[in-house]
């Protein structure tokens, strides 16, 4: 018979398996294309190619493309009650005085809708066309 602090260890390892392998082993990669606009200015809009695992969340391809491209940058702010705040990207930051923010787009066919959620939580589609859009809510 075993020990229970044996099993206790045994199954410490099992778990540290586990967590070992979730961590290294990813999915299936999922392509994706991410815009950047200014709807405030007349700066020409930016498209970048990135990816994320099959499941994965939209702040995961954005941290990707933050590696791999000098010229994409953004911040993030956390909310207590929202979560994940999109503060900046690429030196634009929003401003509540201004009445201005980082508007999340998808678009397909042409067609625009508002995501949702946020981008700790949105999980993009295959080949999906994202559009990250600093506009002013006062403007509309």
């Amino acid at each position: 018979m075993t020990h229970p602090k044996c099993l206790h260890k045994r199954f410490k390892g099992f778990l540290l398996l586990l967590t070992q392998r979730a961590l290294t082993e990813t999915g299936p990669a999922t392509p994706i294309r991410l815009s950047v606009e200014n709807d405030l200015s007349n700066m020409t809009p930016e498209t970048y190619s990135s990816s994320v695992v099959e499941g994965g969340v939209l702040l995961s391809a954005m941290r990707s493309l933050q590696e791999t491209h000098q010229d994409f940058k953004f911040t993030v702010k956390e909310d207590p009650n929202f979560g994940l705040f999109l503060e900046s990207v690429n030196g634009v930051a929003g401003n509540e005085h201004e009445q201005t923010y980082w508007e999340l787009l998808s678009e397909s066919s042409g067609e625009y809708r508002r995501l949702d959620v946020g981008i700790g939580c949105y999980v993009p589609e295959p080949n999906e066309h994202i559009i990250l859009r600093f506009t002013s809510w006062g403007k509309h």
